[in-house]
């Protein structure tokens, strides 16, 4: 009796290990083509919704519950390049709308105030492709071209002049972000979540940073022929 549970386990371990084996045969060329598949190179325009405040740096804390948000725009172009099928580099040019709003009381101000940029920005990002997620990150440049101060009922010109309440033109920046691909019947859309840290104190007589949110949804088509790609 011993015998016959023996072999009947021995036989039962050999067909499963070969039902797997079997299973592991027919799934492997369906994986395959992933491991082929070709980079993504692609163009868009950009109009999306910004979301953004300032940072105040030591009295950054003191700041916190007088500090609002504003929303702005962007639009322009984005260009990414596939390199392989887990990397591409993503190059853009835009005019974003970005500043922010103190409230009445406020330890640096006393009055409420918005303020506004008006910026032409220009980051590189590497992008890793994780499936149909991805992360990208990189520097970015700006250059402020104007700006409007709204005080009470009054609203002027933003000096850009090394002097009191003034600003200054250049910005630098580092973009952090993530993205997901999806489908809709036979055209691709892309979700991109990416948030700006302003590396650069804008302000010539105070300490004010630039942080800002980016939301954008567009649909990605992908050029036929990739001169870029390496496989």
């Amino acid at each position: 009796m011993n015998k016959n549970v023996t072999k009947g386990i021995v036989l039962g371990l050999i067909f499963l290990s070969g039902n797997l084996f079997s299973q592991t045969t027919e799934v492997t060329p369906e994986k395959a083509p992933e491991a082929t598949k070709s980079p993504q190179t692609s163009f868009h325009f950009i109009l999306n919704a910004v979301g953004s405040n300032f940072n105040y740096g030591k009295s950054n804390r003191a700041m916190a519950d007088y500090r609002k948000s504003v929303s702005g725009v962007q639009v322009g172009g984005s260009f990414q390049a596939g390199i392989t099928p887990r990397l591409s580099f993503v190059s853009e040019v835009y005019f974003v709308i970005k500043g922010g709003k103190l409230k009445s009381n406020n330890p640096l101000t006393t009055e409420e105030q918005t303020t506004r940029l008006y910026t032409i920005e220009s980051p590189v990002l590497a992008r890793i492709h994780l499936g149909k997620f991805h992360v990208n990150a990189g520097p970015s440049i700006a250059y402020n071209l104007a700006g409007r101060l709204k005080r009470d009922e009054s609203v002027e010109k933003l000096s850009f002049s090394n002097s009191n309440g003034g600003f200054k033109r250049l910005d630098a920046v580092v973009q952090v972000g993530v993205g997901y691909t999806f489908r809709i019947k036979q055209k691709q859309y892309v979700v991109d979540v990416r948030y700006s840290y302003g590396l650069t104190n804008i302000s010539y007589d105070k300490e004010i940073y630039n942080r800002y949110l980016t939301l954008s949804l567009y649909g990605l088509k992908p050029w036929k022929r990739n001169p870029l790609g390496r496989n």
